[in-house]
């Protein structure tokens, strides 16, 4: 009997794993893996940098058995994809260990190789990086809202241990955004969103705009198929005539910085469609008045030749006034540096030019991953962990947000907004979300400075707290020993998540009895408002399971929640009326799921959509009204309709002159009345006469636009007798506003008549 060694067994192991991979080498996919993993060598060696090439192989072929007969849906074997997953990394430029995670980023979901074998086959680093990668397990959320919220809520707390998480995250999307035309519509279509929702935005604050833009632009044709192309057709019609233009400019700027002894690459780069067609919509222009379609980039050695080609580039071309960026000065918060400046170029086209240093340059093409250097033991260094502030922000305010609804509305807004740079008293800079105010600012600084503020100068003028800061503002915050802390009033005024947690940390601990009774409240008038009572539904079992994915312990932590707006009341009523439904028996959940939609039909019905004209024509439903125009009935009005031939009701007020003569017409006379829902707006006609005078129109003009009434139409004249004869059309609400309008026009000096019209 023969018996194998330890050492032998692995030895007979490693024969197997050989033989294993080389028959599926044989077979017709292998000549396709093997050149997919031939590309990814050559491109690592490309990169100049020192490898662990024995890792490498013994990933390829740790993939190809782990995905031995897995087909993706355009056919082709599955070990495809997470290889051309490492192609990207290797693009980026990544280490051994992240191209690595990579390959092997779908192994443990997607075969049946667990953790442990990844762990014992290529180390916790590795592994570790798998392990964030790894999607979700199906989990039984209650909607799929909750499901996203909960994948990015792990995304991120992985990012925050190892920031190559991401990087592998978005390298895995690229690829299949890439490939995604071989999925349904239907899927196409939500992961374009998700992408442009949130993959895009993330690569875009990690400064990896490389990838922001062809995420941008794949999300871009998937979700708008045919603006995509339409616009991609009229750009190509016209893309030798501006390559011409942009050719002869890039001659002349690289003519000069010869001249001047510079060293500069030069070349052209046509914006992205997506960036295109946002502006398009933004400035609601076609593509024929977007000028600066084209930029130039210039590269050169140093930061001194950045501001030299600038001065010579403002020297060749006009500047645009306020078009002028130096993030070299003051670097994006995902390290971003360039010049940004555009110019009036030949034929008055304008143009933009972006300068930049050759490291600036692989910063702006790859971002974070350019700074992922470790320390030993796999630590992140200090400059990257500062770089990295905004995601601590993040996770502690995840930490508070229990909605998934609020979540993923919040992510949207406040992680991926434009920034706007502003400068403390002493000069130093800080960076917030673009539309924060002097609140966000004072929270940026510190949470005291912020429970303390009663005020805010900003460039040396008292401004109100919900000013917008704009680029350059120099912010003071004044603050008072004496001060009560945040007013509630301020969450809705702040802009930033930072500013949004700290004011309701100070609440949940300053204020804590006063919010646990305002929940209460909440609570429970949303709970009589759906028929039910606290002892049909606050039992400890109901609540324990309605709440098991929150850290609420009691019912005081579910009210603090209420009271802080962390959670709408209706929301918690409506998740432990689910659980009480459960435990009854089928019979009574029955009963009451028919009860519900009684109710909801009774309320559909009761809210009947207001009639566009405010109208209601009694005993008859979906009838064509209009509004007649020689008297212009507005709310408050007595009104009476009258049937025509073919143009359905025209309604009157009852002392029209047009009315009274048909008033014998009874037959074609009907009861209406005006619908008692949300006010709409009518147009109302004043005949105003005075005595002419210096003003007096603006005057009476000032007087309606004081009172917050749009002023549809003027027409003025003036008689032999100097009296001055104006008719105005008013859009009001109801009669009452119509009446405080002619009392304040009444009150103008020289107005002696002021009558409504009834032509």
């Amino acid at each position: 009997m023969l018996t194998l060694t330890a050492k032998h067994h692995l030895k007979v192991q490693k024969f197997i794993l050989f033989c294993t991979v080389w028959l599926m080498l044989m077979k017709n996919d292998g000549d396709l893996m093997l050149e997919e993993y031939n590309r990814l060598i050559e491109k690592l060696k490309s990169n100049g940098k020192e490898y662990n090439w024995g890792l490498i192989e013994k990933a390829y072929k740790f993939a190809c058995i782990a995905h031995e007969g897995q087909k993706r849906s355009s056919g082709e074997p599955f070990v495809i994809h997470p290889l051309q997953v490492a192609y990207i990394l290797a693009e980026m430029e990544m280490d051994t260990a992240t191209v690595v995670a990579g390959m092997l980023h779908d192994t443990v979901e997607d075969s049946s190789f667990t953790y442990e074998n990844t762990l014992k086959n290529f180390g916790e680093e590795i592994a570790n990086l798998v392990d964030g990668v790894t999607k979700l397990a199906k989990i039984p959320y209650t909607n799929k809202q909750e499901i996203q919220a909960e994948n990015l809520r792990k995304m991120f707390l992985a990012m925050s241990k190892d920031i190559r998480v991401i990087i592998i995250k978005l390298a895995d999307r690229l690829h299949n955004m890439r490939t995604l035309k071989y999925k349904p519509r239907e899927k196409q279509i939500e992961i374009a969103q998700e992408t442009l929702d949130i993959y895009a935005p993330l690569a875009h604050r990690l400064g990896i705009y490389k990838v922001k833009w062809e995420l941008e632009d794949l999300s871009f044709r998937y979700l708008h198929e045919k603006e995509y192309y339409d616009l991609a057709e009229k750009i190509a019609k016209k893309r030798k005539e501006r390559e011409e233009y942009i050719e002869n400019i890039m001659k002349t700027v690289a003519e000069k910085a010869m001249e001047m002894g510079i060293e500069a690459h030069i070349d052209g780069r046509p914006k992205h469609l997506y960036s295109i067609y946002m502006k398009m919509k933004r400035q609601h222009k076609e593509l024929d008045q977007i000028y600066d379609l084209f930029a130039i980039r210039v590269i050169v050695n140093t930061v001194k030749d950045c501001y030299a080609v600038l001065g010579l580039v403002h020297e060749l071309y006009k500047p645009m006034p306020g078009r002028f960026k130096d993030y070299i000065s003051m670097p994006k918060p995902n390290m971003y540096q360039s010049l940004h400046t555009t110019v009036i170029g030949p034929e008055g086209i304008p143009f933009e030019v972006q300068i930049r240093t050759w490291e600036m340059h692989r910063i702006a093409e790859v971002g974070i991953a350019a700074h992922w250097k470790y320390k030993e033991g796999g630590r992140q260094n200090d400059d990257l962990s500062e770089k990295l502030a905004w995601l601590r922000q993040l996770l502690d305010w995840q930490k508070e947000t229990t909605d998934p609804d609020e979540f993923m509305e919040n992510l949207k807004i406040d992680l991926f907004t434009d920034e706007v740079f502003v400068f403390t008293p002493k000069g130093d800079v800080k960076c917030l979300k673009a539309g924060s105010t002097p609140i966000d600012f004072a929270y940026a600084i510190h949470s005291d400075i912020g429970n303390r503020m009663i005020g805010a100068k900003v460039n040396g003028r008292i401004e109100s707290l919900d000013y917008e800061l704009k680029n350059g503002d120099i912010v003071e915050i004044i603050t008072s020993a004496t001060s009560k802390g945040p007013s509630r009033d301020w969450l809705k005024k702040v802009k930033t998540s930072q500013a949004r947690n700290k004011i309701n940390q100070w609440f949940k601990k300053e204020k804590r009895d006063e919010n646990i009774a305002r929940g209460r409240e909440l609570f429970e008038k949303e709970l009589k408002k759906q028929g039910l009572s606290s002892q049909q539904i606050l039992k400890p079992e109901i609540f324990a399971a309605a709440f098991k994915k929150y850290n609420y312990h009691d019912m005081d932590d579910l009210y603090l929640a209420i009271g802080l707006d962390a959670i709408s009341s209706g929301k918690a009523v409506s998740r432990l009326k689910e659980e009480y439904r459960k435990t009854l028996p089928p019979e009574e959940q029955k009963q009451l799921l028919e009860e519900e939609k009684k109710k909801e039909l009774s309320k559909k019905q009761k809210e009947r959509p207001a009639p566009e004209t405010g109208v209601i024509v009694k005993g008859i439903e979906n009838c064509l009204v209009r509004l007649s125009r020689c008297c212009n009935p507005v709310p408050g009005d007595e009104i009476v309709g009258y049937i025509t031939r073919g143009r359905g009701v025209s309604v009157h007020r009852k002392d029209c002159i047009n009315i009274q003569s048909n008033l014998n017409d009874n037959e074609r006379l009907i009861e209406v009345e005006w619908y008692k829902g949300k006010a709409a707006s009518y147009q109302a006609e004043l005949a105003v006469k005075a005595h002419d005078r210096t003003h007096l129109l603006l005057e009476i003009t000032n007087v309606i636009s004081d009172a917050g009434v749009p002023l549809k139409a003027i027409n003025a004249r003036t008689t032999k007798d100097n009296v001055a004869v104006m008719n105005l059309t008013v859009e009001i609400t109801d009669t009452e506003q119509l009446e405080k309008i002619i009392n304040r026009i009444r009150r103008v000096p020289d107005v002696f008549e002021i009558t409504r019209n009834n032509k």
